[in-house]
């Protein structure tokens, strides 16, 4: 006790402090795109489309050339701008010229692409779609491969 009060009582164990008020219940974030995109863009919710190609160009170097793959021919890609509670309707198109396959991962999600969309095959469109529910900014980026 200082200048006599009480003392403080310290639990030194927080999970049984936790589990004492009734434990804790994690949800997964997955709840922002728990369905196809067809249950999100019926929802009544003001709907984003977001439209990229997964396009590969040469760009220079100081050593010469290399091959980078864009969002729609842009480096950095395409802003993407909605308002909270609005639904993101992404769908990226891997041309048939292009070498490999390309997915997307958009931070802002809380999410993984995977599984509404994953790897986009080449000569193909994939699409996933979210509702924008945590503001901020967020970075989108090739998720690659499955």
């Amino acid at each position: 006790p200082l200048n006599g009060g009480s003392a403080l009582e310290v639990n030194a164990d927080p999970l049984a402090r936790v589990a004492s008020m009734g434990g804790l219940e994690l949800v997964m974030p997955e709840a922002y795109a728990s369905g196809p995109c067809a249950d999100l863009l019926d929802s009544g919710r003001p709907v984003v489309n977001f439209d990229l190609t997964g396009v590969s160009v040469e760009l220079p170097s100081l050593s010469g050339t290399y091959s980078a793959m864009t969002f729609s021919e842009q480096i950095p890609g395409p802003t993407l701008r909605v308002t909270q509670g609005d639904v993101v309707h992404m769908t990226l198109t891997i041309p048939g010229d292009e070498m490999t396959q390309h997915g997307n991962d958009m931070h802002a999600s809380q999410m993984s692409s995977k599984p509404y969309m994953g790897a986009v095959n080449i000569g193909e469109t994939g699409e996933y779609c979210f509702i924008a529910e945590v503001p901020g900014v967020f970075k989108y980026h090739c998720s690659g491969v499955n």
